[in-house]
């Protein structure tokens, strides 16, 4: 906490040019004498800030001074601001940290970049959960995410029924609204899904952590080599051009991109053959009867009789509207 108080305090200082203590004490909300032993940290660590006595003095820093952590550009700030995720910073019990520091750099920033922020604020949000997703429980992040920013070993009760297991803790992902724990268990890289963890229990030795260690590049990787993991069922088929652009709707992996791109030519009316790679027969059938009248599948033939069973029903569920019955005599 020290540490960004005296950061706060040199980038006000930065700013300001000379305040006096009182003022600053209460944009930084500390007290004046805390204040002043922060000013005495950044002399001693060798900023040149001074006081200056009498009415129209302060605190100051030498003239023409400046450090490089204000170096913001304004696509920089943008970032800055718009990639917020306060949700995320809710989870890990960082609301009110999140809204200090927010202040607390805005409050240094140039007139422009501060303008540029609030215009940011005011025309985007970054809300990561998808549609209808269920919350789910979180009571062990706080315990897995100290675990992991102080490099501790964790001791888990995971899945149902739970089983303990020691792991390293690496790094956690939030995707698409659900936070996983990337951590090393007999010598293996895992995820464990945060929801699954009954109990997380911090121990005290510690644990070396690799120092190639991408989190970014490994969660990349192995998301890729999951969905492969996935795609086991083969399949062809031909899709129309509607149903080519809906086909990364219905079947909700990165590898579509890839079986379109490896698609054949398509004929006179936009009509291509794809090989298709799915999650088994069952999952196709309802996946790929999304697309309607927009796909023709060639093989296998139990798929095709599949499609055509769930046209049949759909054709016999909502033909023309029965005919009235009788008028009523009575």
């Amino acid at each position: 906490m020290k540490s960004s108080r005296l950061l706060a305090l040199l980038l006000v200082l930065q700013r300001r040019g000379t305040a006096k203590a009182s003022e600053l004490a209460e944009e930084l909300e500390v007290s004046v004498r805390t204040l002043y032993r922060d000013v005495a940290a950044l002399m001693a660590a060798g900023v040149p800030v001074w006081t200056e006595p009498g009415p129209h003095g302060g605190i100051r820093l030498m003239e023409g001074w400046r450090t490089r952590l204000d170096g913001l550009t304004a696509d920089e700030a943008n970032a800055l601001f718009l990639f917020g995720a306060p949700q995320a910073m809710a989870d890990l019990g960082l609301a009110t940290v999140a809204v200090s520091a927010r202040a607390k750099v805005d409050a240094t920033l140039p007139k422009e970049l501060r303008g540029r922020a609030h215009r940011i604020r005011e025309r985007f949000l970054l809300d990561a959960p998808g549609w209808f997703s269920r919350s789910e429980s979180l009571d062990a992040l706080p315990a897995v995410a100290e675990a992991v920013w102080e490099g501790r070993r964790l001791d888990l009760q995971y899945g149902a029924p739970p089983k303990r297991r020691r792991v390293d803790p690496f790094g956690l992902v939030l995707k698409a609204g659900t936070w996983y724990l990337v951590a090393r268990h007999e010598q293996s890289l895992r995820t464990y899904r945060i929801s699954r963890i009954h109990r997380a229990e911090a121990r005290a030795e510690t644990f070396t952590r690799p120092a190639d260690f991408d989190l970014a590049a490994w969660w990349a990787e192995s998301s890729v080599a999951f969905d492969r993991s996935l795609l086991t069922y083969r399949c062809r088929a031909r899709l129309s051009p509607h149903a080519q652009a809906l086909l990364r709707t219905v079947i909700p992996h990165d590898a579509v991109r890839r079986m379109l791109e490896e698609a054949g030519a398509p004929d006179a009316e936009g009509w291509r053959t794809v090989e298709l790679q799915l999650e088994g027969e069952d999952v196709a059938a309802e996946q790929l009867a999304g697309l309607g009248g927009g796909i023709e599948v060639l093989e296998p033939l139990s798929l095709r009789r599949r499609l055509h069973e769930v046209g049949m029903q759909m054709a016999a569920l909502n033909g023309p509207s029965p005919a009235s019955g009788p008028p009523d005599e009575s």
